[in-house]
């Protein structure tokens, strides 16, 4: 995936990044210190730069996530796949680089399956292979005008990710001719015994089919005139949920620009997927996570029924100017999503996964009332010089909000400060919430989680709640 589509397409990666560091050093942006800002829960990476959560996925009791990564600086460059573990999806060992850029080009997002029947004739001696589905983005083809220059390719790991092995047949789907032709999200569709692949095609959805990871043969399209298309289309993810014993099929599309508060989001759509066609059910405009700073969200992989779902906690609009240094960006915390009707509509909501299973007070940040929607009621994170962060509920007008227009440090992007609201989708006259912050997070999960409100933000001293009116 790519940031400020226009200007990064154009710059080859070395200038792209002595470029940035140069008009980063000559603002006026405070640069703090990082182990101020280092969140206590939220994954981030040790050094250097992350963006999108990849290949997701659950092998043996451990959870994989592989993710967006410049080594080499903390702005967006010549992107490799990082790589952590975790027991619980809350404590994440770092593990070493999984995929480097080779001479087809850089890595960019994808996604991760384990080949349980070695269709892919990658397992050796009864080992089970993790394959690894992702872009290759070419930026030389790029500079030179060309529109093919992101390609499919494979990896596979016999060591549950330990080391990984890129197929000799490489790229195994080239391009057709779309500029922005990324982001492969894979599962197994038992029903046609075959791989589907969602990928992210300009401004559309394209379906794929193979029986060996290796060989795939196009399906069809989905959403040239569905959703919002303000930004390119990407990250994509299709899986089926069941609501009251039916199953629903539920379509991630991640866009760039145009979410409910500016920037970056996350939409989905349900429908029914055929395996060959996905068709969704109305047009009806549905967001993952009302706030600025939840994107390229996907969910993981051999995970059976339960869906869990991370995201990427920043936006495209600034992304590469917050005030770290030696490192930039957060993941989500986790959330395990299930349906919900509401009206005779289904719902994607999303819980805490770990506060869900009862696995972690996560240090006693967690917050959860039962308030009457009829007054207006807020929580304030405050500390002792003057920063704090508002979150609540406008009963007169009916949105939740989150007010971060005095957290700190802010003057990276003129519209940081403004207001983030979503409109409350239900009429209960009591509203659940739980409120998760970290150092520089807060989420907010309101009605159970049918609606989610995700924001960061960089205050000078560390806050505690301190009061609610």
């Amino acid at each position: 995936m790519s940031p400020v589509f226009s200007f990064f397409k154009t710059a080859c990666f070395l200038l792209l990044i002595i470029t940035q560091v140069n008009v980063f050093a000559q603002s006026s942006i405070q640069i703090m210190d990082d182990s101020h800002l280092r969140p206590d829960f939220h994954f981030t990476p040790k050094k250097g730069w992350m963006n999108d959560p990849n290949g997701l996925v659950l092998l043996n009791g451990t959870y994989h996530l592989f993710y967006q990564h410049n080594p080499y600086a903390s702005v967006w460059g010549p992107m490799h796949w990082g790589h952590a573990t975790s027991k619980d999806l809350m404590s994440w060992e770092h593990q070493p680089i999984a995929l480097f850029p080779d001479s087809l080009g850089t890595i960019f997002s994808g996604s991760i399956v384990v080949d349980q029947n070695n269709t892919s004739g990658f397992g050796k001696n009864g080992q089970i292979p993790m394959v690894a589905i992702y872009t290759y983005h070419d930026q030389s083809m790029a500079d030179k005008g060309r529109n093919d220059f992101q390609t499919q390719g494979i990896a596979y790991s016999l060591d549950e990710g330990k080391t990984w092995n890129k197929h000799v047949g490489n790229p195994v789907l080239k391009n057709p001719g779309i500029r922005d032709f990324r982001d492969p999200k894979v599962f197994w569709h038992e029903e046609s015994r075959k791989w589907i692949m969602t990928l992210a095609a300009l401004d559309r959805i394209h379906f794929y089919a193979s029986e060996n990871l290796k060989t795939w043969s196009k399906l069809s399209e989905f959403g040239q005139k569905e959703g919002v298309h303000e930004g390119v289309w990407e990250c994509p993810d299709l899986f089926p949920m069941k609501l009251d014993g039916k199953t629903h099929w539920v379509l991630i599309v991640n866009i760039g620009n145009g979410g409910p508060n500016k920037g970056s989001a996350t939409q989905y759509f349900i429908g029914n997927f055929n395996g060959t066609e996905f068709r969704s059910m109305d047009n009806e405009i549905r967001w993952m996570d009302y706030g600025p700073d939840e994107y390229a969200g996907v969910t993981f992989s051999n995970t059976g029924e339960q869906k869990i779902f991370l995201g990427w906690m920043s936006n495209w609009r600034y992304a590469n100017q917050v005030p770290t240094n030696t490192w930039r960006s957060t993941m989500t915390i986790a959330r395990e999503l299930e349906l919900k009707e509401v009206n005779g509509v289904p719902y994607v909501i999303s819980k805490p996964y770990a506060v869900s299973n009862g696995r972690r007070i996560l240090n006693k940040k967690i917050i959860i009332r039962n308030i009457s929607a009829d007054h207006d009621f807020s929580y304030t994170l405050r500390n002792d010089i003057g920063e704090e962060v508002r979150i609540g509920y406008n009963a007169s007008q009916r949105y939740f909000f989150i007010d971060r227009s005095k957290s700190g440090v802010t003057s990276f992007h003129p519209e940081f400060s403004e207001l983030i609201k979503a409109e409350r989708i239900v009429s209960n006259k009591k509203i659940d919430m739980k409120i998760i912050f970290d150092k520089t997070s807060v989420e907010l999960f309101a009605d159970g989680g049918l609606t989610v409100l995700s924001a960061i933000y960089f205050p000078v001293k560390s806050f505690q709640l301190s009061s609610n009116k």
